[in-house]
């Protein structure tokens, strides 16, 4: 877990360096309070979009191995990182958010776009891809589900979850992150640890506290497996796998086909062994021969 912070602090401070090198250019005429967007490359449009707490940097590898055969619109939500909340300040954010990527599709003129979505950013990819139909291409969500708590407890309910969530969105709001982190490993031992799996091993980049406790409560309530059957594009689902019997991932491929069962067309499953939640940090070898396959 540390090497892995290590890894995301590396790629906070490495920004200006890696966009002034790469040629990640503001996209100037789409102005939002939600989001920002950066492009780079040429080629068929790919949409990738960062999960809690983290911003576009974290797809930096996927674009570096990408940025020469596609045109890439790095997602980064405001109120994640270092970027000020913006419109994100106040009200819910995914459904917002999720809004405003359909807006600067429809805006830009992309056609059929793919879109790849990490954590919580595959459930806005899933939102986008619900709502904007025939006009996406494909959608690929990196361990991520319609909802979160049903990956650890098949039974679980909003009902279930929702004082967990309110206790998680106190902590952040008025005690900040790093009380969330030890408060998540106390509240882990309710619904089979399943706070304890979003708090231990997600990608936290920090930010705005308002927007960090806001978002983690709706990705810890929101239940969009009734959206599944609008989703008309194919969806491919990666996550990280063990072999290890002994280890929580190992029963993630089960806990995923299920997850997704309401799908009008089955999902390809792509799980990736000796991943964890970063699941592109983790394996990035294997992450990128997913994508390129998805992208094919």
């Amino acid at each position: 877990m540390e090497q892995r912070r290590n890894i995301l602090r590396g790629l906070v401070s490495g920004a200006m360096l890696w966009s002034a090198a790469s040629g990640v250019r503001a996209q100037s005429d789409f102005s939002s309070g939600r989001i920002t967007v950066a492009v780079r490359g040429r080629g068929s449009d790919v949409i990738l979009i960062p999960g809690l707490a983290s911003t576009a940097e974290v797809w930096r590898g996927v674009a570096d191995g990408l940025a020469g055969q596609k045109r890439l619109h790095l997602i980064s939500v405001r109120g994640f990182g270092e970027l000020a909340p913006g419109a994100n300040a106040s009200g819910a954010v995914m459904a917002t958010v999720a809004g405003e990527v359909r807006r600067y599709i429809s805006e830009q003129g992309l056609e059929r776009p793919a879109v790849i979505g990490h954590s919580m950013g595959g459930q806005v990819g899933l939102r986008v891809a619900a709502d904007a139909g025939a006009r996406i291409g494909r959608v690929m969500v990196v361990d991520s589900s319609p909802f979160f708590p049903a990956l650890i407890s098949p039974q679980a309910t909003v009902g279930d979850i929702e004082p967990i969530a309110q206790l998680a969105y106190q902590a952040v709001r008025f005690l900040g992150d790093e009380a969330l982190r030890s408060r998540g490993r106390a509240m882990g031992l309710e619904l089979g640890g399943a706070t304890d799996a979003v708090f231990g091993t997600m990608g936290w980049q920090g930010g705005d506290r308002r927007v960090l406790a806001q978002a983690l409560y709706e990705v810890m309530t929101v239940d969009l497996r009734r959206r599944l059957p609008d989703i008309t594009a194919p969806v491919t689902v990666v996550y990280g796998w063990s072999a290890d019997a002994a280890s929580p991932r190992s029963r993630t491929d089960s806990l995923f086909r299920g997850a997704y069962a309401r799908l009008r067309a089955p999902a390809a499953f792509v799980p990736i062994e000796g991943a964890e939640h970063m699941v592109m940090i983790d394996q990035p070898t294997r992450f990128m021969a997913a994508v390129d396959r998805f992208l094919a």
